[in-house]
């Protein structure tokens, strides 16, 4: 199996969201599913909370049943199994455990209150992304309610400026290990002040892009069938917005430049996109973790 998948559940919607978009992962990949509930150690507890060790296997029991619940509604071709954690925070906990079981990503739903089809950072989501060593897969609201489709491309998101190995690297084994095509797609905003000349900026800016998805497009392997495509419009929303998609897909962004090397930062164009995306992203850190990192 290629490595395995670790779902950040939690008995609501949102933790229904991620186990889906895990078992489409992990089917499309040919990995092992890993739920994972995260509950609260005893030092992160209110003093309202007894930290009675009867009170711990309550709150474990509970969970078990909710990730046994949980496992029955994937798809029974797939390997899984359920696992309780206590951390300090969700995504603490959910990080141990991708970094235990050698997760290719860490799977987490949308926040409550987003549009259905779209994505809205929680808490957990906003952490993970400023901490994490794994790649971190966001679900859209009301993904579990989707069509079960198996991935039929990938999509990466390259910028304009070079220096997106860790991002290509990832996009083309993910393409690799589903058997499917690969989408080099540069995002081209013109958000520029009054008065500029909108069109020598255009075609100065459609120029370099090009090269860029031309360089980034030498750099995958021969064998994953690559096409490449320039998205332009008024905002990188509007960019988006003109993008079309496939049923199943996912689209692969790398990290901001201010991020630690090896960890996850969400840059502005990536949280701008997840405002018109309608299919899962995957965030990759700009830099992958070495041996003796982790």
């Amino acid at each position: 199996m290629a490595g395995s998948i670790v779902v950040g559940y939690t008995a609501t919607d949102a933790g229904a969201d991620a186990a889906a978009l895990g078992a489409r992962l992990a089917r499309s990949l040919g990995a092992r599913v890993h739920l994972v509930m995260v509950l609260p150690s005893e030092g992160t507890r209110s003093a309202a909370v007894p930290p009675e060790r009867a009170y711990e296997d309550v709150l474990r029991g509970q969970a078990r049943q909710w990730l046994s619940d949980a496992a029955a509604t994937l798809p029974s071709d797939l390997t899984r199994t359920g696992h309780v954690r206590f951390a300090e925070s969700f995504a603490a906990g959910l990080v141990a455990a991708g970094e235990e079981f050698g997760a290719r990503a860490v799977v987490v739903g949308a926040a409550g209150g987003g549009l259905f089809g779209r994505h809205r950072l929680g808490s957990v989501a906003s952490e993970l992304l400023h901490s994490s060593t794994i790649p971190v897969a966001l679900a859209p609201a009301g993904f579990a309610q989707q069509d079960d489709h198996v991935m039929p491309r990938v999509t990466a998101a390259v910028g304009i400026r070079p220096g997106a190995d860790a991002l290509l690297d990832e996009a083309a084994s993910v393409a690799t290990d589903a058997g499917v095509p690969l989408r080099l797609v540069s995002l081209m905003s013109f958000d520029v002040p009054p008065g500029l000349d909108t069109a020598v900026i255009r075609i100065v800016q459609d120029g370099h892009a090009e090269s860029v998805l031309e360089k980034a497009a030498a750099a995958v392997p021969s064998d994953v069938t690559t096409t490449i495509e320039q998205a332009a419009g008024d905002s990188v929303e509007d960019a988006v917005a003109h993008l079309s998609w496939l049923p199943g897909e996912v689209i692969l962004v790398g990290s901001s430049r201010l991020a630690q090397p090896r960890r996850l930062f969400l840059g502005s164009t990536a949280a701008k996109m997840l405002h018109e995306l309608p299919v899962p992203m995957i965030v990759v850190p700009r830099t992958r973790a070495e041996a003796g990192d982790r």
